[in-house]
């Protein structure tokens, strides 16, 4: 029955290859739609008809069956198979129907199929790469003077953005800036990031929208990285609060500078005292 099943459904794909819209009949009481319409009558098949479902669908209904879902190991075997059968969905609003559905339908959050199905993308990417290197060697630029802690932050902070919902992307998008970034090529991509938001277009095909090899190397690493976020708020009011320190940190100490100008009249250097208690009181309210 399995072997059947599986011809059935590689036929079924080269189906849909060809543009056609698939549907799967659940039809049970009956070996075929005759024998079907002679026991219930035909407004119980149109019913049958009526409620078909995608080739998407009943692939995961199918997969469903292999796991037991209360177990968390199964569950995490679940979803990376869930993330292969959407990987080859083309159409962006399909995809993210089925994505709402899946979600609902088996309690699994909408960031965690994205995650899962952008990591096939970007492993993919990484192993197209790394077959090009072996043909053609290249040198990868790399940053000097960047500590490796800014580099997790920053990449941490593009991981949210491309990962997690519509809520958690404004709240670093209404807090951070390129500038805030050291990291050259992180600052491109931010921008691309943001770019894209503004014009409403899907982060998922990320790696699309750049040609500089740098940069795919970069993405490709970052997103199969694991960050290991067990709660997103708490992680986002984390970043938030370690990019806003760090603004304050370098303007308490441009004022120090600025302070010991003997240039300065008397005023100017009052208003720089007072910025200055400002900003150490900020400073001590971040946690």
């Amino acid at each position: 029955m399995e072997h059947g099943q599986a011809a059935t459904l590689r036929g079924l794909e080269i189906l849909r290859g060809l543009g056609c819209d698939v549907r799967i009949l659940q039809m049970e009481g009956a070996k075929d739609p005759d024998e079907y319409v002679i026991k219930y009558g035909t407004g119980r098949f149109n019913l049958l008809v009526d409620n078909a479902i995608s080739l998407v669908d009943f692939k995961v209904k199918v997969l469903k069956n292999k796991f037991d879902l209360e177990n968390t190991n199964d569950k995490i075997k679940f979803l990376q198979e869930i993330a292969k059968i959407l990987f080859i969905v083309d159409s962006q609003i399909e995809l993210e129907i089925h994505i709402d559905k899946i979600s609902k339908d088996y309690s699994i959050s909408k960031e965690a199929i994205y995650s899962e199905i952008n990591k096939i993308k970007y492993n993919n990417s990484e192993n197209t790469k790394e077959n090009e290197v072996k043909v053609k060697p290249r040198v990868i630029k790399k940053e000097s003077n960047i500590d490796e802690t800014t580099k997790r932050k920053e990449n941490l902070v593009i991981y949210v953005l491309l990962n997690y919902d519509k809520e958690s992307v404004e709240k670093i998008r209404n807090n951070l800036v390129e500038d805030d970034f050291k990291i050259e090529i992180n600052k491109k991509i931010l921008n691309k990031i943001y770019e894209l938001i503004d014009n409403k277009k899907s982060l998922l095909n990320i790696l699309d929208y750049f040609e500089d090899e740098d940069i795919i190397n970069s993405l490709t690493s970052l997103m199969a990285d694991d960050y290991e976020i067990t709660d997103i708020n708490k992680c986002i009011e984390d970043i938030v609060n370690s990019y806003n320190k760090d603004r304050l940190i370098n303007r308490r100490n441009e004022i120090l500078q600025l302070i010991d100008n003997d240039k300065l009249t008397k005023d100017e250097k009052a208003t720089l005292v007072v910025e200055l208690k400002n900003v150490i009181d900020e400073l001590a309210e971040i946690k």
